[in-house]
């Protein structure tokens, strides 16, 4: 099993498919990795040499900001807004949507299970 950047990859997958496995290594970033290291896009993760995942591994170190740091920074740019008291901040604060979507409806995702409020007596 390789490791990369602190994570476990799974050995069965194309490696292409495998890398995005780490925070902060999407389809596009995977496929660059892939093109400067020289691996074929069929090629599967066990059937890489030591080589080959060495070369991964310096690529990701050298270029990337993955992992740890990459959600340390993120959740101080959180913290940055939330302190500042901007719009932004204050959404993230009350675990709302953030980016303009629509509450009335349609939020359960951020504003977690729904809440049932008690009828009007009759």
């Amino acid at each position: 099993m390789a490791r990369i950047a602190g994570v476990n990859i799974p050995t069965q997958k194309r490696v292409e498919i495998a890398l995005r496995y780490i925070y902060g290594i999407g389809p596009m970033h995977a496929k660059d990795i892939c093109t400067k290291v020289g691996i074929a896009d069929t090629k599967r993760v066990f059937q890489l040499t030591d080589e080959e995942v060495l070369k991964i591994r310096t690529v990701i170190d050298s270029d990337y900001q993955v992992e740890g740091d990459l959600r340390r920074e993120v959740s101080m740019n959180i913290k940055r807004l939330q302190d500042l008291g901007c719009y932004r901040g204050l959404r993230h604060r009350k675990r709302l949507p953030v980016r303009g979507q629509r509450t009335s409806t349609n939020a359960r995702t951020r504003k977690g299970k729904a809440v049932a409020i008690a009828g009007k007596k009759k």
